[in-house]
This record gives structure tokens, C-alpha cells and sequence, in this order.
């Protein structure tokens, strides 16, 4: 898999999908990589470029010194796709990669087709929220959080129905790096967007989870109801939707993605 040198640190990250086709960037949660999105990526590679990459301090990318920003990663993010020579590209993150995305519409919303913000918040938790996970992982590793983290990202029908698939996503969080995790907690630590996020101009489909705990779907209205023309979507899922409710969701973004911007703004 390719490793970029960009913006201070070795990237990991793979482009699939036709060479002329317009770009979509698709952005991990925390304690993920970017397998993550898996089951999307047989619709997506058909009518779009997509490039995944492991977030800095994630996956195979380089775990740099933290605290990290969403300034910062943000411009990972500009910095891969000028990289991979795509010059204008749309944007899906869920949780962290959706707050990645926020940063992004708000400050460079001029190379952003369009945006997809899943599972996501303008304000993740709070102080107390983040000190107390960042402790527990400084003291026992990300595997202390992993099977907790299972109990919040899905609803006990799935985790019951599909054992193997949780389990998978149960490994990446146990093979996260303890720095890499910690670093990205501080970030959300810091990001408030919630004075800012109306700033954002590029047509954008927010998408919630009905059963999602961490970022629930006051959440999601909240950034709909902040951006103007957003459409606001919500699954039968707990935080990562695009796993639970992988045919839905895979065709929602497909279909916003897709259509005229003036549809998917009305």
C-alpha cells in the first residue's frame, strides 16, 4: 500500500476507481482505519476516484508527536490529495473524519464538491469525557476501550447477528497506537465548530444513527439545521452506520453524491 510524505508525516493510504472519474476522499473514526469503510468501496470505486488513508497516528500512517489539531489534519488531508492529483475532490468522514470534513467546508470549502458528515457532532463530549478516555488509554492501551467502544458503536441486534464484524472492528482498536489515539482524543478534546459551522457552503448530507449514543441525532439535526440546504438522514444504527446499516447507507451516499447539486441542496 502507498505511504505518502506529506505535511510532516508518512501517510498510508490507497486510490481506487476510474482515473478520470471525480474524487471522493473518505475519512475514519477514531480507533479505525481505513477498512473501515470496506463494504462501501465495491458501489463507490464504480463511479468515483476514492481515496482512503489511515489518519495521522492511525492504521499503517506515522504516529507523530500530540496533540494533534483538525487544522492539522485537516491539511493531511489537502496535502494527500494534491498528492494523488486530485485537485477537487467530494468528502465523507464519519465521527473524527466527519469533524475532519467540518474543518475542511469551513476552511477550504472552494476544493470540496461536497460533503458527507456522518456519526459526527459540531462538539464531541467534553472535557471531562475526553481527560477520563485518555487516561484509561494511557494507563491500559487501546485495549482497555475496545470492548466498551463495541457496546457504543452497535446495537445489540448486530453485535448478536454479526460477531465476526464487530470483532474486526474490536481489532482495530486494539491495534491502534496508545500515542496515535490519545493524540486524535485531544483533538476532538478542542474542536468546537458549533459557532462556526455555518459557514459551510458545499452541499451536504448529514447522516445519524438512531441508537448512537456518543454522537446522537440531535447531533446530526443540529449540523443540518446550521448548514444551509443540508439533507439530514437517519439510520436504524448505533455510531457507525455505514457497518450496521452498510446497503442503506452506502446507497444514501451514493445517491447524494451522485445527483446535481441543486437537487441535493433542496
Amino acid at each position: 500500500m502507498p505511504i505518502a510524505h506529506v505535511n510532516g508525516g508518512h501517510i498510508h493510504y490507497q486510490i481506487e476507481g476510474p482515473a478520470h472519474a471525480h474524487g471522493l476522499v473518505l475519512s475514519n473514526s477514531l480507533g479505525t482505519n481505513f477498512a473501515m469503510w470496506d463494504a462501501q468501496m465495491p458501489e463507490l470505486r464504480k463511479h468515483f476516484r476514492v481515496l482512503r488513508y489511515d489518519t495521522r497516528g492511525h492504521g499503517q500512517s506515522e504516529v507523530t508527536p500530540g496533540p494533534y489539531s483538525f487544522e492539522q489534519l485537516g491539511r493531511d488531508v489537502l496535502a494527500l490529495a494534491d498528492e494523488t492529483d486530485i485537485g477537487h475532490f467530494s468528502f465523507c468522514g464519519l465521527s473524527m473524519g466527519g469533524v475532519t470534513g467540518m474543518w475542511l467546508g469551513i476552511h477550504a470549502g472552494k476544493r470540496l464538491h461536497k460533503l458527507v458528515l456522518c456519526s459526527t457532532g459540531a462538539k464531541i463530549g467534553n472535557d471531562e469525557i475526553w481527560d477520563a478516555r485518555i487516561e484509561t488509554v494511557r494507563k491500559g492501551g487501546t485495549k482497555s476501550i475496545a470492548a466498551g467502544a463495541m457496546e457504543r458503536w452497535f446495537t445489540q441486534q448486530f453485535r448478536e447477528r454479526e460477531p465476526q464484524t464487530v470483532e474486526r472492528i474490536k481489532h482495530m482498536v486494539e491495534s491502534t497506537s496508545t500515542e496515535g489515539f490519545i493524540a486524535c482524543c485531544e483533538a476532538l478534546r478542542e474542536a468546537d465548530f458549533r459557532e462556526s459551522i455555518s459557514a459551510i457552503r458545499t452541499p451536504t448530507l448529514v447522516i445519524s444513527g438512531t441508537h448512537d449514543s456518543g454522537t446522537s441525532p440531535a447531533d446530526g439535526k443540529f449540523l443540518a439545521k446550521q448548514i444551509a440546504g443540508a439533507r439530514y438522514v437517519e439510520l436504524d444504527a448505533a455510531h457507525l452506520s455505514n457497518i450496521e446499516q452498510r446497503d442503506r447507507f452506502t446507497q444514501e451516499v451514493s445517491d447524494f453524491l451522485r445527483a446535481s447539486s441543486v437537487s441535493a441542496a433542496s
